[in-house]
């Protein structure tokens, strides 16, 4: 039977959608090429171009246009129907929005707890990054970097963002002292997306003129915890999202002049959340809660 290639129909419509391989990526989180490709395998199936290639944008062709008209709309009957069955075998649905350090320190490692405590609640977790809003986001939650100003939603502090220089303990041997900004200026330096944060610190410990070096800079912040956890030099570590790794000895705190002080780090939601918005919002509170008197 010639099956519908239902997947490279919802890859078309987001595509069609935004006219851009890339942003339609983004929103059903696969790469530009694997869009690229479902798209291909769906002009296979049609037997005809759905969008004109030009070097920098696609534009829709004629049997493109026709197909938009109607693949929107039943893609969204479709989903209504799969949420009324849903809501009538008593399951709510939930998507949560989490920024990789949280979601991979505290989010991932206690979701059973959530599951086993609500089972009735489909949880579904995604990539999220700090400056996303939930006004302008598929997700029902978000757990990222500074309160969500916008309106008609709610935005709950979890924990503080203040950061203090931090190395393992095999680097710090390795290294010696590193007491003063002087001996901090001559370590090897890490970096969280830019080298500002080092020159908030010195700063802040009174040395604005230091030169933070060349050290590298880490666009993803797991990736600069692994180098900082490895022994490669001392970065500035959020206290509250590496509470783990500090108390297992994995890493030690170097230096009480920390930065981000009045920042920190937020869940947010809709003003008028649902029943299962709020049962996660109060576990995940907790959670945190727990975790840092403890």
């Amino acid at each position: 039977m010639d099956y519908l290639p239902l997947n490279a129909i919802r890859a078309f419509e987001a595509t069609a959608r935004h006219l851009s391989f890339s942003a339609a990526g983004q929103e059903l989180h696969v790469t530009h090429p694997a869009i690229s490709h479902q798209i291909r395998r769906l002009e296979e199936w049609l037997g005809v171009a759905l969008f004109h290639r030009d070097a920098r944008k696609v534009r829709l062709t004629e049997p493109g246009l026709a197909l938009q008209a109607s693949a929107g709309a039943a893609l969204a009957e479709l989903g209504a129907a799969c949420r009324r069955i849903r809501r009538s075998a008593g399951l709510q649905s939930l998507s949560v929005g989490c920024i990789p350090s949280i979601a991979s320190r505290w989010l991932v490692p206690r979701l059973s707890d959530f599951t086993v405590r609500h089972p009735d609640i489909a949880i579904r977790v995604a990539y999220a990054k700090a400056e996303d809003r939930l006004e302008e986001d598929d997700n029902n939650i978000l757990i990222t970097f500074g309160a969500d100003p916008s309106p008609h939603v709610t935005s709950l502090k979890l924990f503080s963002r203040i950061s203090r220089p931090a190395c393992s303990p095999h680097y710090l041997a390795r290294r010696g002292r590193l007491e003063t900004p002087a001996e901090m200026a001559a370590a090897d330096l890490l970096h969280d997306e830019s080298r500002q944060g080092w020159q908030d610190w010195f700063s802040k410990a009174g040395d604005a003129r230091t030169d933070v070096g060349n050290g590298p800079v880490f666009a993803d912040f797991n990736i600069l915890a692994t180098a900082v956890i490895a022994g490669h030099g001392v970065a500035l570590c959020p206290i509250e999202v590496f509470r783990e790794e500090l108390r297992r000895g994995d890493l030690v705190v170097v230096s009480d002049i920390s930065t981000d002080d009045d920042k920190g780090y937020f869940l947010t939601m809709s003003a008028q959340p649902s029943t299962a918005e709020v049962k996660f919002a109060e576990w995940f509170r907790q959670q945190v809660s727990t975790e840092v008197e403890a």
